[in-house]
């Protein structure tokens, strides 16, 4: 019987290996810019703070991406986000796992002991079906040996749509949108994010995380708007 190889999920060629969802190929174009290590934007340095870092440093300590919000990455990402693509969800983690790994062995990205996701509120992840940063923080968790606990964030405040908004209203309004259901003390935490934008979201849910007490905070994303 004739089997039908797996695609990859952004350039539709055959996979060696199905499984992976995305070819070695895109993979390997999947490579921002030199960024800050701190605040994923562009800078000279891949390995040291920009200058933005180190006059106004952000509430986390690092931020891993897989590549800027462009395509082919973004397609996926949108379709994974607002078409209910859930089976995207693997495929995407690994890209994530392989860039920590990467950071991990280039950067000596410190490990973390608990990951978190970006919580949506009830009412909108009831609309979606689906709250995408926890299907990508369970594959994470999984393979990191990670401790991951669904509910550890809660949105208690149900925002306007960040997106459409300039960066001084996410701020606002995101002014105690959440809530931390567990204790953190002494944790070193990765919160774990679809597509980082202005930072407000993560900033604020980072501030939270270190008001009770965490030791350290990184953010864990699949693109960084740059």
């Amino acid at each position: 019987m004739l089997t039908i190889p797996g695609l990859c999920w952004l350039c539709a060629m055959p996979l060696h290996q199905s499984h992976w969802g995305i070819c070695s190929y895109c993979q390997r174009a999947l490579a921002p810019p030199p960024c800050c290590p701190c605040c994923g934007l562009p800078a000279i340095s891949g390995a040291l703070p920009c200058g933005r870092c180190l006059l106004r440093p952000p509430p986390w300590q690092r931020l891993v991406m897989v590549d800027d919000y462009r395509p082919p990455l973004r397609r996926a990402v949108q379709q994974f986000k607002f078409n209910r693509v859930t089976a995207l969800a693997p495929a995407l983690a690994r890209l994530m796992l392989l860039r920590i790994l990467a950071e991990r062995r280039s950067r000596h990205l410190p490990r973390v002991d608990l990951i978190l996701a970006v919580p949506l509120h009830h009412h909108r992840a009831w609309r979606r079906g689906y709250n995408q940063s926890d299907l990508l923080a369970r594959y994470l968790a999984r393979w990191t040996g990670c401790s991951y606990v669904p509910g550890g964030l809660r949105r208690v405040k149900s925002t306007r749509v960040q997106h459409r908004l300039s960066a001084p209203l996410r701020r606002r309004n995101l002014r105690r949108a959440f809530s931390l259901e567990i204790p953190v003390q002494h944790r070193h935490i990765a919160i774990v994010d679809d597509v980082v934008t202005t930072g407000s979201t993560v900033a604020e849910i980072t501030r939270l995380l270190m008001r009770h007490g965490a030791a350290t905070v990184q953010i864990w994303c699949l693109c960084r708007t740059l």
